[in-house]
């Protein structure tokens, strides 16, 4: 048998057994069977659901701290059964955890929770990125390019987040303890009574990944580079609210960019 028929052969089995863990009944070959097999892939069923409860924990730790414990084991458990994870990686779980929470009954009082998740799973997604270093000698392109053929590059893992939730605000409230926290959870409520929308940029300050709280402007343009589109075009969306020379100072300043590229024809 070729190696690719083995691998295939090999996915398939995994296939099954994965319906076999979220229990569902299907034949598969199985070294053990009878009432010794199923007690067996009842405890493999409880140990996957608490890894992936673990682990989704880890990603949405805002999320986490909002429903609590409890209601989060619940949430966790339930979404391993909706999206189960198809990769070895755990890590790489729960990019869907924020829409399916976006129509989950269970939390539809908290409107702002979805875009929270997002939050959260950007600051994962951020620290486990690539690590990648500042291309200096591009930003001459600056002086000399054409705007139209420059394109400005973030780091990997950058992320935006726009909300109509203060999403930057109850981030930042979940990382105080105290009197401190309580002011600013009073803030919150107020911001979320409004509503009042914020953007949030996730950006490596080192190896952690942090929090920016974008104005408008900002954010546009921050949208823009994320989509890559040339510098002119870019410019032009952002308005004339946008400083660049403030942006870039900061950019520099704070690591966000990666460099200056030339777009080809």
């Amino acid at each position: 048998m070729s190696p690719a028929s083995n691998a295939d052969r090999e996915a398939q089995r995994q296939r099954a057994l994965l319906r076999l863990l979220l229990g569902e009944p299907i034949a598969i070959g199985l070294r053990e069977q009878g009432a010794r097999a199923e007690r067996g892939l009842v405890a493999y069923r409880a140990n996957a659901q608490a890894i992936a409860e673990r682990a989704l924990a880890a990603a949405f730790a805002t999320v986490r701290a909002m429903v609590g414990e409890d209601d989060f084991g619940q949430l966790a458990r339930e979404f391993w059964r909706a999206q189960p994870p198809l990769r070895g990686d755990l890590g790489e779980w729960g990019e869907g955890f924020a829409g399916w929470l976006q129509v989950h009954p269970a939390v539809a009082r908290w409107p702002y929770l979805a875009d929270c998740a997002r939050l959260d799973f950007a600051l994962h997604r951020c620290e486990r990125a690539a690590d990648a270093s500042l291309h200096a000698a591009s930003l001459a392109l600056l002086e000399s390019g054409d705007p139209a053929r420059l394109r400005l590059e973030l780091m990997p893992g950058t992320a935006l987040i726009r909300s109509a939730w203060p999403i930057v605000s109850i981030h930042a409230a979940h990382q105080l303890a105290g009197d401190e926290a309580e002011r600013a959870f009073e803030q919150v409520r107020e911001a979320i009574a409004l509503p009042r929308g914020e953007s949030a940029f996730v950006a490596r300050d080192g190896w952690r990944a942090v929090v920016h709280r974008l104005g408008d402007a900002d954010a546009g343009w921050t949208q823009s580079l994320l989509d890559g589109r040339d510098l002119a075009r870019a410019l032009d969306d952002a308005g004339t609210a946008f400083d660049f020379a403030a942006w870039l100072q900061g950019a520099l300043r704070h690591a966000w960019l990666k460099g200056v590229s030339t777009i080809a024809d």
